[in-house]
């Protein structure tokens, strides 16, 4: 542990044998409190904070204040240990009630998940209810409701690749047709256009690699965050990336889809106008070929102005986010 400055170490004037017991009880307590963190000294004396202590004898800072339920907590630290605490700590077995930084309030995954299996948390946080689709679980083809504002959570293989989307406008229940992102039985993806998550699982050197993809249209805004990881979110909470955030897209009426007469999403630009040239075939066919800006119109802008982090054509591969380790991931249907 690292020391301070030794102020109080000048021999006292001699008071008698009860002074010096007592000195040296005082000395031995505060000796065993500042080893067991239950006092922190102030940084006006000279001793080392809570943060200046090795990385072994300090605890990791949990995402809030407030536990997820059935998450055990310890002790609530001192005001100086919460000040110095870091959000770039590994995890460490017990939690503490430290805080993070406001702006990463997600970055600490609710509940244990079981050793060797992933979390997937779904929000809705549209005006409609939407029926979360995730391949190779329970939630799949039919997908878990969820009303406005309502979350589901589920694990799943730690090598797991697949997809999430959502359904929408489905009669009844997700087993009936739905307006969008409809697939009724065990299928590849959904019917277009179905904004997707996209999702591969410790890929490469120990990364995963994942994206938001608009290249089948779009028929809800959706926007990924990552925790249980060191990699920083290139996503905020609210789904903004780089100063640009999430919104609905204002899509051409040439390229939008209608179900019963109520529109259902924005498809892309070959299922709009068909064609080579927004097909990619032909001439236009392969990745240096298939360019949006030498297009007629460049109609991949009518995605990105809505999700710039999101795949807007197939060879959009600047869209694949990494992250590092055995992350959790934060899908959510909606808007900034």
């Amino acid at each position: 542990m690292a020391r301070g400055r030794r102020r109080h170490r000048t021999r006292p004037a001699r008071r008698g044998r009860w002074y010096a017991a007592a000195a040296a009880a005082l000395a031995t307590a505060a000796t065993v409190l500042i080893t067991y963190g239950a006092w922190t000294p102030s940084p006006a004396s000279g001793t080392a904070r809570t943060a200046d202590r090795p990385a072994a004898a300090a605890e990791p800072p949990a995402a809030s204040a407030t536990p997820s339920p059935g998450h055990r907590t310890s002790p609530a630290p001192t005001p100086s240990a919460t000040a110095s605490a870091s959000a770039s700590r590994p995890a460490a077995p017990r939690a503490t009630t430290a805080r993070e930084p406001a702006t990463a309030p997600h970055r600490q995954a609710p509940a244990a998940v079981p050793a060797g299996r992933r979390l997937i948390t779904v929000v809705n946080r549209t005006a409609q209810p939407v029926w979360a689709v995730v391949t190779g679980t329970a939630a799949y083809p039919a997908g878990h409701r969820l009303a406005p504002g309502q979350t589901f959570s589920l694990t799943v293989a730690g090598d797991w690749g697949g997809r999430v989307w959502g359904r929408t406008g489905c009669t009844g229940s997700a087993a009936g047709p739905c307006a969008s992102g409809d697939c009724t039985s065990v299928c590849t993806g959904p019917n277009p256009p179905t904004t997707l998550g996209e999702f591969t699982f410790d890929a490469y050197a120990g990364m995963d690699f994942y994206d938001v993809s608009m290249v089948d249209g779009a028929n809800l805004p959706m926007y990924i965050n990552i925790s249980h990881t060191t990699t920083p979110d290139p996503v905020g909470d609210t789904g903004c990336y780089r100063g640009t955030c999430t919104t609905e897209i204002d899509c051409p009426e040439a390229m939008r889809s209608y179900s019963g007469g109520r529109e259902t999403g924005c498809k892309p630009p070959c299922a709009a106008f068909g064609g080579d040239t927004y097909c990619c075939r032909g001439a236009w066919a392969g990745r240096d070929h298939c360019v949006p800006a030498k297009w007629p119109v460049d109609y991949t802008r009518v995605f990105k102005r809505a999700a710039p982090y999101a795949y807007s054509y197939a060879f959009d591969d600047a869209a694949t986010m990494a992250c590092k380790g055995a992350c959790h991931y934060r899908v959510t249907f909606g808007t900034t």
